[in-house]
């Protein structure tokens, strides 16, 4: 008995009796409550009503390939060289990039339930509540260094932002370098990994991370870490699908990839500035012991954060910076 064959029978969230898993998976009681056990130690929530049976708290929409990739446009789709949907992983990012890249122009999409050691910037740990929201990987590979590498997260951003508003989502903004946000709220983010050979071919594994809809305990949990939390629910007027996000993601995320080596950052620029969320207002950078206060005026030509301190305007690449508010709220 898998752990997935066991969720998707609860996943509608209603009741079922131990004897009636039983009885569907094959197996014996004994056997049912030795998975609803390990399901639990993974951080799934499985309620028990006495002498009725276990239930979600909610109904669950699991991923699956088959439905993922019909929000996938047939040219993109074509570009797909599998689709790895696991039950739980350690984490999607390092799964694609210890495997084998993807021949150039063509992309290995990973999506799982559970992610045990789910990364974000800096060594942050990614929080992903059951059911919740999606993590997910894309690998790609590119023949040559693309110029405007540095800038690919940014890219990736504009390419999440317009996913999540072809499934209406609406206000959503992009927060320098990495970050997806609702009225100044983090609903995701983007992690690159790379490994590249001296003049030879790149292995990108793009790494995105975003929050569907949030019981408020998950909200108390990833609160608790210091991140203000929004999810694509907040920006909606109903809860989309899980796997038409995923996979409308997806797809936009592939058609910024299919032109990025040749075209680069440019072409996408204009669109990433009109969703700065931090355009024009106070922050505070942290580079080190002292941070930096000024004003964000946007990015340069190379996605560079370009920020006024005392008159004059200082450029900032990404890497190990952190980027605030002043008044700290995001």
């Amino acid at each position: 008995m898998s752990d997935r064959a066991l969720v998707a029978h609860l996943a509608d969230g209603r009741v079922h009796s131990g004897e009636r898993l039983a009885h569907a998976l094959g197996v014996s009681r004994a056997a049912v409550w030795k998975g609803i056990e390990r399901l639990r130690a993974q951080g799934v929530a499985i309620l028990a009503e006495p002498r009725r049976g276990y239930r979600l708290p909610t109904a669950v929409e699991l991923l699956e390939a088959s439905r993922l990739v019909r929000a996938i446009a047939p040219a993109r789709r074509e570009r797909l060289r599998g689709i790895d949907v696991p039950f739980d992983v350690d984490s999607t990012n390092d799964r694609l990039l210890n495997g084998e890249p993807p021949p150039p122009d063509q992309a290995l999409l990973c999506c799982c339930e559970l992610q045990r050691a789910g990364r974000g910037r800096r060594g942050r740990r990614w929080l992903a509540p059951f059911g919740q929201g999606i993590a997910m990987s894309i690998g790609w590979q590119f023949r040559a260094m693309p110029r405007d590498l540095p800038a690919l997260g940014l890219a990736i951003g504009v390419a999440i932002a317009r996913g999540l508003g072809r499934v209406g989502a609406r206000g959503i903004r992009l927060k320098w370098p990495n970050d997806v946000c609702f009225e100044d709220r983090k609903l995701g983010g983007v992690l690159i990994d790379l490994r590249a050979e001296a003049e030879g071919p790149v292995h990108v594994v793009i790494g995105i991370g975003l929050n569907l809809a949030l019981s408020a305990s998950a909200r108390g949990e990833i609160e608790a870490t210091g991140v203000r939390v929004a999810a694509v629910a907040d920006a909606c007027v109903a809860v989309p699908s899980r796997n038409a996000v995923a996979g409308t993601v997806t797809d936009d995320v592939l058609a910024v990839l299919e032109d990025y080596e040749h075209s680069g950052f440019a072409p996408l620029r204009a669109e990433w500035s009109s969703l700065d969320a931090f355009a024009n207002r106070r922050v505070r950078l942290s580079l080190g012991a002292e941070p930096v206060h000024g004003v964000a005026r946007g990015i340069d030509a190379e996605g560079a954060l370009q920020l006024e301190v005392d008159g004059a305007v200082r450029k900032f690449l990404s890497g190990d910076l952190s980027l605030r508010l002043e008044d700290g709220v995001a």
